[in-house]
């Protein structure tokens, strides 16, 4: 009777033993296939609204609530220099939430330059991965990529502009050095809500971007 007490002793420490050593791949995998937060900048006159497609299509490939975050500008005019300021301590509360050291960004329209303006003026240089602008007016800032303050990693790039924009020139949207991406039929607002374009985001936030300078 006593050995085999024991041996469902044994067993059952065995079985422990096996639950936790299973469980621990699984929980280290999820750490693995976590993603960099990703801070979505509106364009002059829109609003943190104007993301929820984008942000309900990323969560259906992966990405959790508590990695996509939409900033609700003050400056609605979309002035740079005045949203790079607000932009700074919003990307250092997120990384401090998160737990993070860098974000990924996507600008619509101004949001885009907005983003160039934070990463060059306002101390986001060490604090970005990767960059997706959509129909952002990019020249107005600069017309290359910047590479970033981290000496072990660029910023990767991804510009996706259309063609039927008719509000940013698609000259304007060509940044030297990054992934430039043209695209047709789809207007200014609606790069928002395009299923090609949101394949585009996808592979831009995944490091499909580029920095060539």
């Amino acid at each position: 009777m006593k050995n085999k007490r024991l041996l469902l002793s044994i067993i059952a420490c065995m079985a422990i033993i096996f639950s936790v050593v299973t469980i621990q791949p699984s929980d280290s995998k999820a750490q693995t296939n976590s993603h960099d937060p990703v801070i979505f900048i509106h364009g002059a006159g829109g609003n943190s609204g104007n993301f929820n497609s984008i942000k309900n299509y990323l969560k259906t490939q992966g990405w959790s609530d508590n990695e996509l975050y939409a900033i609700e500008m003050v400056d609605k005019s979309g002035n740079s220099l005045n949203n790079a300021k607000q932009l700074a301590p919003y990307v250092d509360e997120v990384l401090k939430k998160t737990g993070k050291s860098k974000v990924d960004i996507i600008g619509h329209s101004a949001g885009g330059i907005n983003t160039l303006t934070y990463i060059l003026l306002n101390g986001g240089g060490s604090k970005v991965n990767d960059v997706v602008t959509l129909g952002s007016p990019n020249k107005f800032v600069t017309s290359k990529a910047p590479v970033g303050t981290d000496p072990t990693r660029k910023i990767r790039y991804t510009s996706i502009y259309s063609t039927s924009d008719y509000v940013v020139p698609t000259s304007l949207s060509i940044l030297q050095g990054a992934k430039n991406v043209q695209i047709s039929g789809v207007d200014h607002v609606g790069m928002l809500w395009n299923s090609k374009v949101n394949e585009l985001i996808k592979e831009g936030l995944n490091g499909g971007g580029a920095n060539t300078n």
